[in-house]
């Protein structure tokens, strides 16, 4: 997938992003969340130039998942997108739409999006995360922080807390089977919902693999 009708601005802007330290992060993801804004903003608006420059730098200051800056990771891509966009002679006003629309992109950081362009940003990365790339992302990033997949002596939690630092099942509990409910655009949410059906069938079909009753 290309980004057009942008492809120039993300061949200006690519070169100079953080590269990604990990497959959930990559260029591939870029492609799936330009896919997804496409997808929304032809049914809610937004100006696409700021979602296009929001997109391809939303993600441009790797910080791990278990790191203690997690929580400022939009804010530090917001800065540095910045940054990038006032070294390219944009109006202010602009840069400072892009910025607004990375650091609210994050569930993190917990910043309400209050633009058009905002809001389509977060739907679109909050749709990488569920589904059956959602699936394939939560087990990716937990091999990669060492974690089990499960906890052999109680997959369901029944008689313990969630922790989705040791059990990557845990992960869906803790946020992924509650990120449908939070879209903020209409069209965002109805594709939302679909993924959200997949994700409760595979978490269903998971448990019963591993012995809990269904």
């Amino acid at each position: 997938m290309s980004f057009a009708p942008y492809a120039a601005l993300a061949s200006a802007l690519l070169p100079q992003v953080q590269a990604a330290t990990d497959g959930a992060h990559d260029l591939a993801h870029l492609q799936r969340v330009w896919g997804n804004v496409r997808a929304i903003s032809a049914e809610e608006g937004g100006d696409g130039e700021i979602l296009a420059a929001a997109k391809l730098l939303h993600d441009c200051v790797g910080v791990e998942k278990d790191s203690p800056l997690r929580a400022q990771a939009s804010r530090l891509a917001a800065a540095r997108a910045a940054d990038l966009l006032r070294a390219r002679e944009w109006p202010e006003d602009r840069v400072a739409a892009v910025a607004h629309a990375i650091e609210a992109h994050s569930f993190s950081a917990g910043i309400a999006p209050t633009t058009p362009e905002a809001r389509i940003l977060q739907d679109a990365d909050r749709l990488d995360a569920i589904g059956m790339v959602g699936v394939a992302r939560c087990f990716y990033i937990a091999g990669r922080m060492g974690s089990a997949l499960y906890d052999a002596a109680d997959p369901e939690a029944r008689h313990r807390s969630y922790d989705d630092t040791r059990f990557a099942i845990d992960h869906f509990q803790t946020k992924l089977l509650g990120l449908a409910a939070g879209f903020q655009t209409r069209s965002g949410a109805r594709l939302a919902a679909e993924r959200h059906a997949r994700l409760r069938r595979f978490l269903d079909e998971f448990m019963q693999e591993v012995g809990c009753a269904a």
